[in-house]
């Protein structure tokens, strides 16, 4: 096997640009139609296949062919929150990073001819912060043939310090939910005409603070919102929304916080002889990285930034779509590059920064990985696992 020592120093400007225009460009979840466009205007110069799709503003980009197929993934879509006192569409989960780095990772592979062995796949998704935009990937077939997948994420400095990196990250479950009491409201002197819609969701609340799960793993279950009644103070309302966030470590306990959940809603719906009804708005599902996608990862990180930046596996209780592919696709080896870059104040803030020394670090990395998977898996085959 050939020892790869990339100099990343030749596109490192052309890094920049990448990140300067994606990050002054966001675009949010399924709208990513400008950015999917800058995207197919970097690769056209370049020997590819080109794949977009008519329901959505994903590019899928290959190089190379045979067997084995590894791909890597980046989400594209931008938050919608306020910054400075206004509402717009932001970048602070780093998406805008992750494209960068991939389509690093696509030029680096392209300019140095390391394209001999196996086919190079570069997915740039859209909508994972729906939680449905790598779901859509399956729908189309993007990964039915992907022996092995990488993808990344920017962590926080709570999690890994600038400068180290991890090969894996284990994402928690995480399920929204939103909800409406349908009642009917009643004049303020008459409580006995209808069933208070603010009482219902106070005894909500009390229940979900009840429910109880394997103390072993993480999880939590709380009310995010709730709105009921109006400007009268003298109408009782019988109507009401609200919000849960549910997260768990692992698909199995949040498959049993979502039944407890839904128990509930029954229980309330049944005393109060008034409809309550859920629904999941998105859903992520936990992480279950792939041991050999781990470990090459694993090799390709100590080679670029040494042993002692070479950190285990973070579990985090964030939550990614990226880990549908491998529930929709259990054959399919996967795992998620951990970048430690500084991030503050952390993801999500409206005015998150990070390090951005760490992008071309993580293209060295993913590029390795990429080289080393396909060299690895044309020596050992089947082997594999």
């Amino acid at each position: 096997m050939c020892i790869l020592n990339f100099n990343t120093k030749s596109i490192e400007e052309r890094l920049k640009d990448l990140f300067k225009h994606l990050h002054e460009h966001p675009e949010i979840s399924w709208e990513e139609h400008e950015t999917r466009n800058y995207i197919q205007s970097v690769v056209s110069p370049y020997d590819c296949k080109v794949q977009t799709f008519d329901d959505c503003a994903a590019v899928v980009v290959e190089i190379g062919s045979g067997k084995p197929v590894v791909a890597i993934r980046a989400d594209m879509d931008a938050l919608w929150q306020e910054v400075d006192g206004t509402m717009q569409a932001n970048h602070s989960c780093g998406h805008d990073a992750h494209m960068t780095i991939v389509l690093g990772v696509f030029l680096t592979l392209m300019e140095k001819g390391l394209t001999e062995r196996g086919t190079h796949r570069f997915i740039f998704q859209p909508a994972e912060e729906k939680g449905t935009g790598a779901l859509k990937m399956v729908e189309h077939g993007v990964v039915d043939d992907v022996d092995f997948l990488y993808g990344m994420h920017l962590r926080p400095t709570e999690e890994l310090e600038a400068g180290q990196f991890a090969p894996a990250i284990r994402h928690g479950a995480a399920k929204f939910i939103e909800g409406t009491v349908l009642g009917e409201d009643a004049h303020g002197a008459r409580p006995h005409l209808n069933e208070n819609a603010i009482q219902i969701g106070m005894e909500l609340f009390q229940h979900l603070n009840n429910i109880h799960a394997d103390p072993r793993v993480p999880y939590s279950v709380k009310m995010t919102a709730f709105q009921a009644g109006g400007k009268n103070a003298n109408i009782i309302p019988g109507k009401a929304t609200f919000s849960i966030d549910v997260r768990a470590q692992t698909n199995e306990v949040m498959t049993l916080l979502t039944d407890k959940i839904e128990k509930i809603a029954r229980m309330l719906e049944e005393y109060h002889c008034v409809p309550v009804k859920l629904k999941t708005k998105a859903h992520v599902a936990a992480a279950v990285p792939n041991k050999r996608a781990t470990e090459i990862l694993q090799e390709a990180i100590t080679e670029q930034v040494g042993r002692e930046n070479t950190k285990s596996a973070i579990t985090t209780t964030g939550g990614d779509d990226f880990h549908f592919y491998t529930i929709q696709r259990p054959e399919l080896r996967a795992t998620m590059l951990a970048i430690g870059c500084g991030l503050k104040p952390g993801l999500h803030h409206p005015q998150m920064t990070f390090n951005h020394e760490a992008i071309p670090e993580a293209v060295s990395i993913l590029t390795k990985a990429m080289v080393k998977t396909a060299e690895k898996y044309s020596q050992e085959g089947i082997r594999c696992q």
